[in-house]
């Protein structure tokens, strides 16, 4: 009998030019993509807010966040992926959402499937990785929950 105790079910989220790696416990909900209207003078990453079980999260473009250029989904394919906080200030937002540019994937890793590889980072980036052949990178996301408090710049 194999010992499945080391392996992990993971998200794999495509973004502009990337793909996230997340742990599966991470991702609270994955929602269809509805169109959200900036707020006056609100950040380049802040798409909008998305009303979801009754509270108003903030809707981040990672590609901006991670300074690059806004992006929004081509047709029906984007959604938005709502992720549980894990930071110091996950008492003020136990939540955040992401802009995905196509429908996140269900991978289940080993952790020898997955090495730590060198290369430019942005903010937003805790880690590039391969998994398997295909890059990945590992969003850090304390730093996104503290951009969407107003706690750092992007």
């Amino acid at each position: 009998m194999n010992d499945n105790s080391q392996i992990l079910p993971c998200v794999m989220i495509p973004m502009t030019d990337r793909q996230l790696l997340l742990p599966n416990v991470s991702i609270a909900e994955v929602v269809d993509y509805a169109g959200a209207e900036a707020q006056a003078d609100a950040p380049d990453w802040l798409i909008g807010r998305l009303n979801w079980r009754g509270l108003e999260l903030p809707v981040i473009s990672y590609d901006a966040a991670n300074g690059g250029q806004v992006a929004r989904p081509d047709g029906n394919r984007g959604r938005i992926a709502v992720l549980n906080t894990i930071g110091q200030y996950h008492d003020q937002l136990p939540f955040i959402a992401l802009v995905t540019q196509g429908i996140p994937s269900q991978a289940r890793l080993a952790e020898d499937q997955i090495t730590s590889v060198e290369g430019l980072t942005g903010p937003a980036d805790l880690m590039i990785v391969d998994v398997e052949g295909h890059t990945a990178y590992i969003p850090n996301l304390e730093y996104l929950e503290a951009l969407a408090l107003g706690k750092t710049e992007a």
